[in-house]
C-alpha cells in the first residue's frame, strides 16, 4: 500500500487538476503588470503574492494574500505548485467567501518544525483552520508534511516519559486542518503524513464529502486520529487509505448522517464512534453507517466508546461487509471507557441502541475476544444485531468466547464464534423509562 502512494505521488505532477497558470498578457490599455498576482483564469499561484517555496522562508502571509484575494472573486483557484515547499504558520483561513472557491495543493505544506520552532503567540491547538467557508473544495496531489514527531515525544505524552510513564507540563499538539463552522466542503486526493495530532477535524460543519485521502503517521504517533468530525452532519468519506497512531475514522458527539465505504484502516485504533459522554456530558449520535473496509493489525476494529456518567444516545448505526485482518477487538462497545485506572462506575449512561453488524468476518488478535459488548449497568444496550459475523484466530486455534454484559439482542444467523451471552427481549428497565434521550 505505502509503494502504491509512492506510485500515485510520483505521477502528480504530470495529471494536476490546475494546469500551471501562464504569466498574464499585459493589456495594452493598462501599464505592463506582469508581476500582478491576478490572473485572468482565476487562478492565484500563492508565489506570485510572494511564497518562496524552499521549506525554510515563512511563506505565510503570501498565502493570506492569495486567501484574501480569491476570497473575493468567484470559482477562484489558490494554487501551490509542484515542485516547491511551503512552510506557513498557525493560520485562519476565514470566510465567507465568494463560493466555489478550490485550495489546489500540488506542491507541499508545512508548519513549523516541533514545539521549539512554534512562535510563542500562535495557537498550539492548530495548525490550518478554515472558517465560515461555504462550497470549498481541498484537493490537489500534493503533501501536507505535518512534521510531528517532536510533538509526539513532548514527555506529557503517553510512553514518553520514565518507564512508559506520561509527564506533567505542556501538552497541546496542533491539528493539522480543521475546519469549523463550515459547509458544501470537499476534500480529495491530498496525502498528509506524520500529523502533530488529529489530521483532519471537522467541527460544526454539514455537507461534508472526504474522498480518496492517503494519512500516514507512525502506530505510536499518539493521539493522530485520520478523520474526526464533531456536531457534523451530512458526511460521506469514501475510497480512502488511513494508518496511525489512534482512530482512523472518530464520530464525536452530534453527529448523524454519516457514510464511511471503502477505508483501508491500520494500523492504528480503528473506525469508532466516540468517546462520548465524557464530564457528564449529553451526546447524541445517529444514522451512521460502515461499510465496505478493511481494517488491519489495529487494536480495535469497529467501536462504540462512551464515559460513564454521560447520557443522550447512539443509534442507528450499521457495520457491514468490513474486513478484519489480526484485529484486537474486532467488534466492541465499551461503555466503561476511561483513561485512568480510578474511573468509578456511575448511574448515568449514554444509551446505545439499534446497533447492526452484518458481514463482518477475518481474523481477530487473541488477547482479547472477538466480540466485546460492555454496556452500563443501569442503561443496558438493546436491538444488538449480528448477522454474517465469522471470525477466527490469527493464530493458533484457541478460540475465545464473546463478551457481553447487559447487552440485550439477537443473531439472524450462525456466528463464529457462537454468541450465547446476549440477552433476549427488551430489559424492562428501558420499557418503563422509554425517554427521548436526544
Amino acid at each position: 500500500m505505502h509503494n502504491h502512494i509512492k506510485h500515485k505521488h510520483s505521477h502528480s505532477h504530470k495529471l494536476p487538476n490546475i494546469s500551471q497558470p501562464p504569466s498574464p498578457s499585459p493589456q495594452p490599455a493598462d501599464p505592463p503588470n506582469v508581476g500582478s498576482p491576478y490572473n485572468s483564469d482565476g487562478v492565484f499561484d500563492v508565489r506570485k503574492f510572494g511564497a518562496v517555496g524552499n521549506g525554510i522562508a515563512d511563506d505565510t502571509e503570501a498565502f493570506k494574500m492569495a486567501w484574501d484575494a480569491a476570497c473575493q472573486s468567484d470559482s477562484a483557484v489558490i494554487l501551490v505548485p509542484y515542485g516547491f515547499s511551503f512552510m506557513i504558520q498557525s493560520t485562519i483561513f476565514t470566510g465567507p467567501c465568494q463560493g466555489g472557491l478550490v485550495f489546489q495543493v500540488d506542491g507541499t505544506l508545512m508548519p513549523p518544525d516541533g514545539p521549539d520552532s512554534w512562535p510563542k503567540n500562535n495557537s498550539r491547538r492548530q495548525w490550518l483552520v478554515f472558517y465560515r467557508i461555504n462550497e470549498m473544495a481541498l484537493k490537489g496531489g500534493g503533501l501536507i508534511d505535518g512534521r510531528g514527531e517532536n510533538w509526539w515525544n513532548l514527555p506529557c505524552k503517553p510512553r514518553k516519559g520514565i518507564n512508559g510513564t506520561t509527564l506533567p507540563g505542556p501538552c497541546d499538539s496542533p491539528t493539522a486542518i480543521r475546519f469549523f463552522m463550515s459547509s458544501n466542503l470537499t476534500l480529495q486526493g491530498l496525502r498528509i503524513k506524520n500529523s502533530p495530532q488529529f489530521n483532519f477535524r471537522f467541527d460544526n460543519c454539514r455537507d461534508v464529502h472526504v474522498e480518496s485521502i492517503f494519512i500516514t503517521a507512525p502506530a505510536l504517533s499518539p493521539n493522530t486520529d485520520g478523520i474526526h468530525i464533531e456536531n457534523t452532519n451530512d458526511v460521506r468519506i469514501y475510497n480512502s487509505v488511513i494508518s496511525n497512531g489512534d482512530d482512523c475514522v472518530s464520530v464525536g458527539s452530534g453527529c448523524y448522517n454519516v457514510d464511511i465505504r471503502n477505508i483501508t484502516c491500520g494500523p492504528g485504533h480503528g473506525i469508532s464512534i466516540g468517546s462520548l459522554g465524557n464530564h457528564n456530558s449529553h451526546a447524541c449520535v445517529s444514522n451512521i453507517t460502515v461499510r465496505d473496509s478493511v481494517i488491519k493489525v489495529s487494536a480495535n476494529g469497529v467501536r462504540i466508546k462512551t464515559w460513564q456518567g454521560g447520557s443522550g444516545a447512539v443509534s442507528g448505526i450499521t457495520f457491514s461487509n468490513i474486513h478484519m485482518d489480526s484485529v484486537r477487538n474486532p467488534i466492541i462497545v465499551d461503555q466503561y471507557y476511561c483513561l485512568t485506572k480510578a474511573c468509578t462506575n456511575q448511574t448515568s449512561a449514554v444509551f446505545v441502541s439499534d446497533i447492526l453488524y452484518t458481514n463482518i468476518k477475518g481474523t481477530y488478535d487473541v488477547r482479547s475476544p472477538p466480540m466485546h459488548f460492555a454496556c452500563s449497568d443501569s442503561v443496558p444496550c438493546t436491538n444488538l444485531t449480528l448477522s454474517d459475523v465469522e471470525l477466527l484466530p490469527a493464530q493458533g486455534d484457541m478460540v475465545l468466547d464473546p463478551f457481553c454484559w447487559n447487552a440485550y439482542g439477537d443473531l439472524q444467523t450462525l456466528t463464529i464464534p457462537p454468541v450465547s451471552c446476549l440477552l433476549e427481549g427488551m430489559p424492562r428497565s428501558i420499557l418503563e423509562n422509554s425517554l427521548d434521550h436526544c
